[in-house]
């Protein structure tokens, strides 16, 4: 199993935005030095629910400050913004970080922001698929060009080139010399059979629709906090059976299934009590404040859930408790859903030294015991 914190640099009624940022840079320093396997980057765009609004951005600055975890974004919203340059920013963090930057995208929400970046409402209802496998074909190849609905270009040359071979990191202090010349990283993607396919990418899945086109384009899948595990059960299975039917062979599934993520919630305190207690004195007014302020692209109606109720729910589903009962939640979901990877929400306190602790605790007395 491989445990990683999700950070959306969230900012809770009196904190300014500079406080809400701070608090995750060190949040994900923190999470190397816990031994966490990765950090996960969220990006939102005029709300306070989260103050990040370039996750590649933040995940550049936070690969300059760790050698060795892993960095992704959970997620780069696709539609509003170009797959080249997305997959140009992309390129260029897995190349200069060792290999260390997964790049996780989604469909976001049919926000006010398509607006603001011109994207229009269309981007999000159906321009998602066109630009997934756009970005997708910058990621893997030398030259591109496109002849879209939506993106239509000359074909151009993809400088820099994702499939190249990163390089390793030079020591802490120290110069790249000759001795690195055809070295190969340290850091890079696992997975049999991903070398030279440029950096992972992962699709945010909240509908069986989203599931389908993952599984058609064999890419592992990110599954939402809100979601149960029975829920989470049923989109595996329905990613299965789709990879089956775009004719994946079933060590090809095997493989893609290991890289599946979800994310969740860790709030590790003395007693079950004491953890929900925390959480439930903070989330509730920074979700009401943070998603409250969403305006949506076109007027359209929209429902938000009871703050209080969906705290509630996220103590019931995830890792909020004690050590073991935390270490015993994610071993469950594990085990009922298959998925082995999990982003946990790691600053539900909305305070700095607290979330800290967390992480800390999280690395120290939860990850032993899923050794």
């Amino acid at each position: 199993m491989r445990t990683g914190a999700f950070l959306l640099a969230a900012q809770f009624p009196g904190q300014g935005h500079a406080e809400a940022l701070d608090r995750a840079v060190s949040a994900a320093v923190a999470a190397e030095h816990a031994g966490l396997d990765g950090v996960w980057l969220a990006e939102h765009h005029f709300v306070p629910y989260g103050v990040c609004p370039s996750a590649t951005t933040l995940a550049a600055l936070l690969l300059g400050r760790t050698r060795r975890i892993r960095v992704g974004t959970a997620v780069s919203v696709l539609p509003t913004q170009h797959p080249v340059a997305l997959g140009e920013q992309a390129a260029l963090l897995h190349l200069t970080s060792g290999g260390r930057f997964t790049l996780g995208v989604g469909r976001g929400g049919p926000w006010v922001d398509l607006d603001v970046f011109g994207a229009g409402a269309e981007a999000y209802e159906s321009g998602f698929t066109e630009s997934l496998d756009l970005l997708l074909r910058w990621l893997r190849s030398a030259r591109v060009g496109a002849s879209g609905p939506r993106y239509s270009f000359p074909e151009v040359a993809v400088v820099p080139r994702a499939t190249e071979q990163p390089l390793p990191l030079p020591s802490v202090g120290s110069a790249r010399g000759p001795e690195y010349a055809g070295a190969r990283p340290e850091h890079t993607d696992a997975r049999p059979g991903a070398a030279g396919q440029g950096p992972p990418v992962t699709v945010a899945c909240t509908s069986m629709g989203t599931v389908r086109l993952a599984a058609e384009r064999g890419l592992p899948m990110l599954l939402g906090m809100h979601s149960g595990d029975e829920d989470k059960a049923a989109m595996v299975a329905a990613y299965r059976t789709a990879a089956r039917e775009a004719g994946r062979t079933p060590e090809q599934i095997e493989r893609i299934e290991a890289e599946h993520m979800a994310a969740g919630v860790a709030q590790i305190e003395d007693s079950g009590a004491e953890a929900r207690r925390v959480l439930l004195k903070s989330m509730p007014g920074w979700l009401h404040y943070g998603l409250s302020a969403h305006r949506t692209v076109d007027g359209r109606e929209r429902r938000m859930r009871d703050p209080h109720e969906y705290t509630e729910l996220l103590c019931d589903l995830h890792a909020v408790g004690t050590p073991k009962l935390c270490a015993d939640r994610l071993a469950a979901t594990a085990e009922r859903t298959g998925v082995r990877r999990f982003a946990l929400l790691v600053e539900g306190s909305g305070d700095r030294e607290l979330t800290l602790r967390n992480v800390e605790r999280l690395g120290s007395e939860v990850l032993p015991l899923l050794a």
